[in-house]
């Protein structure tokens, strides 16, 4: 009676079952929770959509609105005191084993939800099942597993079901994926990707890919990369029971204008592809500071032991704290030529990010920004410049 049910099956395959149900969740978030009601990246036919809100109401008691406001508040006040889950503000020790009650927390807050919750379902099963009784779908499928195979093997699932969630979504991708890993994107926050092969997670391991385009349905960007979550997105697209809305630019290239002959149409691809270009010009300054460290061997060890001090520094001085970005800063008198490439892609970022200039305005500051860069004797500046007129 403890250890069979209807089914009486063996230790393995039990585990193979407790897989197979925890990744149905994963899906779950992954598709419903996050692509589609947090981002609005695709659309889902009712049926799919009523069964992920069904399936994650049995699994995890979470209520779509919470997890919606939560994450949109995550994404609008990143790595700052105000975000719910920061391992850079909160360290990664307390996001990592204790997310799930900094999302419990950040539910109570009734601003929270109010303000970043907007357009979630607000139907019949909405007010008086999935959020009126959360605990209630837990308990049902307590019973079902135990019913189907036993009471210890049912509830050792069901606790696995549990814990899936909290573990994995709210500890790994909101701790790890702000900590450690490669990322493809100069995003303005600390988000990485943990490995280029989204298949335990759902493809949110590829979180640095996920910050920089937000609303793209698919969140894998190079060829080496997979997400099974897109995969799954397709096959429900083939279905008739989703349509994707937005996926991330895919930069194209044409033969470089003349700075001159520069356009609304390259300044549009280049401010489009804006995190491929800050990829790009990463690399750029990368070689920039390789040259100067080599130069500055042999001239002067103390600027090169200086500059070697703040490398890590480079490519994030906008995000910096203002002591960190004042030794950058310093460090980089040693060296005209990083001090200028760092300069110019601050400059290049607030091109930009200048709402309130007219597209004159910015076509004339683009070509201005480009004729500098060409004119400044620093090779990689100049050869990313003439990269940077192919946007197409």
């Amino acid at each position: 009676m403890l250890f069979s049910g209807l089914f009486d099956l063996p230790w393995w395959k039990l585990v193979a079952i407790a897989l197979v149900l925890t990744h149905i969740t994963i899906a779950s978030v992954t598709i419903f929770l996050h692509r589609h009601q947090a981002h609005r990246a695709l659309d889902l036919h009712p049926i799919a959509s009523h069964f992920f809100r069904f399936w994650l109401w049995l699994t995890t008691g979470m209520v779509t609105k919470e997890w919606a406001a939560i994450h949109r508040k995550h994404h609008a006040k990143c790595e700052t005191v105000d975000d719910p889950h920061s391992p850079q503000v909160l360290g990664i020790n307390r996001v990592l084993w204790g997310g799930v009650f900094l999302y419990v927390k950040e539910s109570y807050n009734k601003d929270t939800i109010e303000r970043y919750g907007q357009g979630t379902p607000d139907d019949y099963m909405e007010r008086n099942l999935y959020s009126a009784h959360a605990i209630l779908g837990l308990t049902l499928m307590g019973a079902v597993n135990v019913f189907l195979f036993g009471i210890v093997p049912g509830l050792l699932i069901l606790v696995t079901q549990i814990v899936w969630i909290p573990f994995w979504a709210a500890g790994v991708i909101n701790g790890v994926g702000h900590w450690f890993g490669y990322r493809n994107f100069d995003a303005a926050d600390a988000s990485t990707n943990i490995v280029p092969w989204g298949i335990l997670i759902g493809g949110e391991e590829l979180h640095n890919n996920h910050h920089s385009h937000a609303t793209s349905a698919k969140l894998s960007s190079k060829w080496y990369e997979f997400d099974i979550g897109w995969m799954y997105i397709c096959i429900l697209g083939m279905l008739g029971l989703a349509t994707v809305k937005k996926v991330a630019p895919k930069p194209r290239f044409a033969d470089a204008k003349p700075v001159s002959d520069l356009d609304d149409e390259t300044l549009h691809a280049v401010i489009a592809n804006r995190y491929d270009v800050l990829a790009r010009y990463a690399k750029s300054l990368k070689k920039t500071y390789a040259q100067e460290i080599a130069r500055l061997k042999q001239g002067s060890p103390v600027g090169a032991a200086s500059l070697r001090s703040v490398k890590p520094k480079l490519l994030r001085s906008q995000d910096l704290p203002a002591p960190e970005k004042e030794r950058l800063f310093d460090a980089l008198k040693h060296s005209k030529a990083l001090e200028t490439a760092v300069a110019m892609r601050d400059e290049l970022v607030a091109l930009w990010a200048r709402s309130n200039a007219s597209k004159e305005q910015l076509l004339q500051e683009f070509k201005d920004w480009c004729h500098r860069a060409e004119s400044s004797g620093i090779v990689p500046l100049a050869e990313f410049s003439q990269r940077l007129r192919c946007y197409a």
